[in-house]
């Protein structure tokens, strides 16, 4: 039985949270708290593996001798900025971040 192509899945919806976590960045910048808090650093943590999923996902794609390394490699950085987006949000919920 052949596994489903789960690469275009990830390239979707690492995109998607990658231009949320943008937006995210943008708006602490623009009102002046990011120096107050650390979550621009988680943020930017989770920017840098979704785009790095992106590109792997696109590559698995794209390519025909290593398309299965890539989309593995794809899904485990995706679950990575999945993690990180969920310790920013826990640490957001319970006020630890300062």
């Amino acid at each position: 039985m052949m596994e489903p192509n789960k690469a275009p899945h990830i390239l979707n919806t690492s995109a998607t949270l990658f231009g949320l976590c943008y937006v995210v960045l943008t708006s602490l910048k623009a009102l002046k708290i990011d120096r107050e808090t650390l979550m621009d650093e988680f943020t930017t943590v989770s920017m840098f593996l979704f785009i790095t999923s992106c590109l792997l996902s696109f590559l698995s794609i794209r390519g025909k001798k290593k398309s299965a390394a890539y989309e593995r490699v794809a899904e485990y950085v995706f679950l990575g900025g999945l993690l990180a987006l969920f310790v920013t949000t826990v640490f957001i919920v319970f006020n630890v971040i300062h």
